[in-house]
């Protein structure tokens, strides 16, 4: 596709684009544009006030403009007529750093001037829900193991078919489609691609599934953990580094153990180094902690970790090693932002890089049973207090991130904290009426 939004209109018949951008707590904003005005918009910018949405912007401050990116325009295959395009803000003729996409676009600068093309996937995983978000939608979903459950992914067969024929017409290489490992939870797979391209597809397939579900009578969530005992939504990040033409896989070194370079060891390592504080961004939520925290769960296992741990193809603990070339990061949840997702990731393996990080000792036991038995993992965070604590502590990783965007990210979340801290619940109620 050319550069010219108009012309692309003109020859898909499209009638309105959705100029969108994503804010610090991964909501997605967005103005729908007439094609007749669209160049325009595509020279300037459509104009939001950034304070209605979650940035540290004040009613003050200028308008902010988001300039779409052509590159990452999708038609919508639901609706023919309107294209979504992922957009940059700006500010007085400046980036504004703050804003997710573009803190993603700089670290992918600075892994690009070091020689390095990360590429990721992601598994995005969902529940299909009713309407009032009060249970799952079917209810005849109620095995103790639906993990793989043929007839419980048959029943949601229209949904989730015709979100894969979404994808596979939009060219992202889907592979396969899940009933998870709770129950009216799902699970779908499409192909590795550069960062960036991934952050813009995962949030458009969030955009895709709500709205697919929603034309279905359903909902779908991608809440950490919307249902006690049921295993939580992660978002795991599959993770490897090409070298600047994108075309060899500087992880991948058969010489090796497990198959990961020297290179894929040491940014493995930044990851370990850093795990406590990313968790911040890919575990942004107070919700988050119900997940990665969760007792045993009905089907007889999280698989979500709790402490700083990798190994080898072992889906137990915090970082496995699947195969040559690549590792998986299982600590994501389906609140990460999909862009500052893929910015952590970028930001602790640079420094992983650049310091030698070492990953520490490789754990092949399963957790679940014998993690007691580990001494000296760090555990990971008990809330979203402590992770913000761990990010603010952490300068290396606030810098790499960089500093207008740790504040921004750091005053907002505290505000969400204290806000959650502020409401009164009826467990308080009924644990303190009588004391």
């Amino acid at each position: 596709m050319g550069n010219d939004l108009a012309a692309f209109a003109k020859e898909n018949g499209v009638k309105y684009f959705m100029i969108s951008y994503t804010d610090l707590f991964g909501g997605q904003r967005a103005k729908l544009v007439p094609a007749q005005a669209i160049a325009d918009m595509q020279k300037d910018g459509a104009g939001f006030a950034g304070f209605a949405t979650w940035l540290d912007l004040t009613p003050a401050h200028p308008d902010m403009l988001a300039v779409p990116d052509p590159g990452s325009v999708i038609q919508l295959p639901w609706k023919p007529e309107v294209a979504w395009i992922a957009a940059n803000c700006i500010m007085d003729e400046k980036s504004v750093e703050q804003a997710p996409r573009n803190t993603l676009r700089r670290l992918i600068d600075e892994a690009a001037g070091d020689g390095m093309h990360v590429k990721t996937g992601v598994e995005a995983e969902f529940f299909l829900i009713s309407p009032d978000g009060k249970t799952i939608s079917d209810e005849y979903d109620t095995a103790s193991k639906p993990c793989y459950d043929q007839q419980a992914v048959m029943r949601r067969y229209d949904v989730i078919a015709e979100i894969c024929d979404h994808m596979l017409a939009l060219g992202w290489g889907p592979y396969q489609n899940d009933h998870e490992d709770a129950n009216g939870q799902f699970e779908m797979n499409w192909a590795f691609d550069d960062a960036l391209a991934t952050a813009d597809k995962h949030s458009f397939f969030k955009f895709m599934v709500k709205s697919v579900a929603e034309k279905h009578g359903l909902r779908a969530t991608f809440m950490p953990k919307p249902f006690p005992g049921l295993t939580g939504n992660g978002c795991h990040a599959h993770i490897s580094v090409w070298d600047k033409d994108g075309k060899t896989n500087v992880f991948a070194d058969n010489a090796m153990e497990l198959g990961l370079s020297a290179k894929g060891k040491n940014f493995l390592g930044g990851i370990m180094k850093h795990a406590s504080a990313l968790a911040a961004i890919t575990n942004p939520t107070v919700n988050s902690y119900k997940r990665i925290n969760a007792p045993r769960t009905i089907s007889g296992a999280t698989w979500a970790p709790n402490s700083v741990t990798w190994t080898g193809n072992n889906r137990t603990h915090m970082v496995r090693v699947p195969g040559p070339g690549r590792f998986e990061l299982r600590l994501p949840d389906g609140a990460a932002n999909p862009y500052l997702l893929q910015a952590v990731i970028i930001a602790a393996g640079l420094d992983g890089i650049r310091s030698k990080a070492d990953p520490g000792k490789r754990y092949d036991i399963d957790m679940y049973q014998f993690g007691h038995t580990v001494e000296g993992a760090p555990k990971l965070p008990l809330n979203l207090l402590d992770a913000l604590r761990e990010f603010d502590n952490d300068k290396s990783l606030k810098a790499a991130l960089g500093e207008e965007f740790s504040s921004a990210y750091l005053k907002l979340k505290h505000q969400e904290w204290n806000s959650y801290a502020s409401h009164f619940t009826q467990w308080e109620r009924d644990h303190t009426l009588d004391i």
